[in-house]
């Protein structure tokens, strides 16, 4: 199915998914446009690549929309074709996939023409995509190709149930039921005041101000149900579901004759690039990679000293599930005036992000504001199994993912910074000596008199045009051969 939207002006992020705050990129709240279809029988995903009248929060060249298959979600990809400067670049072979870290959007390789990573890899020839995965940017829960329904903090029903064992307990989510329990007392408290004011009888102030509290808790109740049961997934779902769905459709629009993808992850990227690897290692698959780049990954952090061991949730599961989901971009918005202004009482949160001085501040503001989203308490469960003996594990908690990475032959380069905070050297070491010595390089960057980097400057910070990015493009170039 061919899907082309003649008005994304009003595709909005699903970034909070408790309203707590708005997104500065979507003026005047949630606004859906007119579209029209096209429908061929024969194709299989969604794409929507008007330059013209794409979303303006997308800066891409195309935004591309690729459905999951048994699932209610559609993940945004955005394109960013060879540019003129790369000619004279020698003629690439595959297309690069680029996967983003936990709770992020794609805006965060794409800061602004002057700060892009995907720019610049546009620039020397490669054919770059960035993948949002479901939660994250433009993807949109529910969207019907032919008819664009709300996204994921406004709908309101889902049919889509995961029971979890092993990590999470299991029967967890019984949000359908409930949600008609909570409709039912909604109408009869509602029959009740009809009927009080319709008789003209005298009501207690006590009491409307009884029955204000009861629908503010039944509103409250509401929205935690209907949270249960959007943000209804963990890290298994995107290494299983989202990552090899974008991957097909790449290789389905670009025919690489080999049929695979370069793929560079940041963060919780390259920890999903790494699971793929160890996933087709144990089964015997095809890696569907020419090679991988991670920038600050790992997926074993217990000999570091990552600050996230104290950030993550680390409590036991069945009671950090009593929230569903954790609002990390609303949270960070709330923290950022006082992490960045006088008297800087959450200053030491900066560092977390980025080291001193290397960034812009106002390219800083950017990505604090607009690059992170909502996402569900069981993922980041699922990701603090990584601070576990033995690492990462699956959702069962029986394969760990980096028991079969001895076993991968897809050539890989491990990137790590000097005052990365949230995956130090150390861890990003952890998880490289696992691979084969003629199969992985491992490089840290950053100086003992400066510049340094944290996690974040691997992709963004200021000298990585100079530094960073040309240690990539020398591996890519070695590995971009069929």
């Amino acid at each position: 199915m061919f899907v082309s939207h003649s008005d994304l002006w009003s595709m909005t992020r699903a970034t909070t998914g408790l309203s707590m705050r708005s997104d500065p990129r979507r003026p005047g709240g949630i606004s859906w446009g007119p579209h029209w279809v096209q429908v061929r029988p024969r194709a299989v995903y969604g794409v929507a690549s008007e330059k013209k009248k794409k979303s303006p929060i997308c800066t891409a060249d195309e935004l591309h929309y690729v459905s999951v298959p048994n699932s209610d979600w559609t993940l945004a990809l955005w394109r960013y074709l060879p540019s003129p400067q790369s000619q004279g670049k020698p003629r690439r072979n595959h297309p690069l996939l680029l996967l983003s870290g936990v709770a992020t959007n794609a805006i965060g390789y794409d800061l602004s023409p002057q700060s892009s990573f995907a720019r610049y890899m546009s620039s020397q020839g490669f054919d770059t995509w960035i993948l949002e995965v479901r939660g994250a940017g433009l993807s949109t829960y529910r969207m019907d190709f032919g008819k664009v329904k709300q996204p994921v903090d406004a709908t309101r029903d889902s049919s889509v149930e995961h029971g979890m064992d092993g990590i999470f307990p299991s029967g967890f989510l019984e949000a359908r039921q409930n949600s008609d329990i909570v409709s039912q007392i909604r109408d009869v408290s509602q029959r009740l005041v009809n009927i009080v004011e319709k008789g003209q009888l005298p009501v207690p102030e006590q009491l409307l101000d009884l029955q204000g509290r009861f629908f503010t808790r039944l509103e409250e109740f509401q929205k935690q149900l209907d949270l249960i049961v959007k943000y209804d997934w963990d890290f298994d779902h995107y290494l299983e579901e989202d990552v090899p769905a974008a991957m097909e459709y790449i290789r389905t629009h670009c025919k690489p004759k080999d049929g695979k993808l370069l793929a560079i992850g940041h963060s919780m990227g390259g920890i999903l690039l790494y699971a793929m690897l160890s996933r087709c290692c144990s089964e015997g698959r095809n890696f569907g990679f020419t090679s991988i780049a991670t920038l600050g990954s790992s997926l074993d952090y217990t000999t570091s000293k990552s600050s996230l061991k104290l950030l993550l949730p680390l409590a036991d599961p069945a009671e950090v599930l009593n929230v569903p989901v954790i609002p990390i971009g609303a949270l960070l918005a709330a923290a950022h005036p006082l992490a960045s202004r006088p008297p800087y009482f959450l200053s030491w949160l900066s560092s977390q992000v980025s080291a001193q001085g290397m960034m812009n501040p106002k390219l800083f503001d950017k990505l604090v504001l607009n690059n992170f989203c909502t996402v569900p308490a069981k993922l980041l469960l699922q990701l603090a199994t990584a601070f576990q003996e033995g690492g990462l594990r699956d959702r069962s908690g029986t394969f760990f993912y980096k028991d079969y990475l001895r076993k991968s032959n897809v050539p890989v380069l491990a990137l790590a910074g000097d005052q990365d905070l949230i995956c130090p050297p150390e861890a990003v070491y952890e998880t490289a000596k696992l691979i084969p010595e003629d199969f992985v390089a491992y490089k840290v960057f950053g100086e003992p008199g400066g510049p340094h980097y944290g996690h974040y400057d691997l992709v963004g910070g200021r000298m990585v045009a100079d530094q960073v990015y040309p240690c990539i493009i020398e591996f890519l170039n070695r590995n971009d051969v069929i």
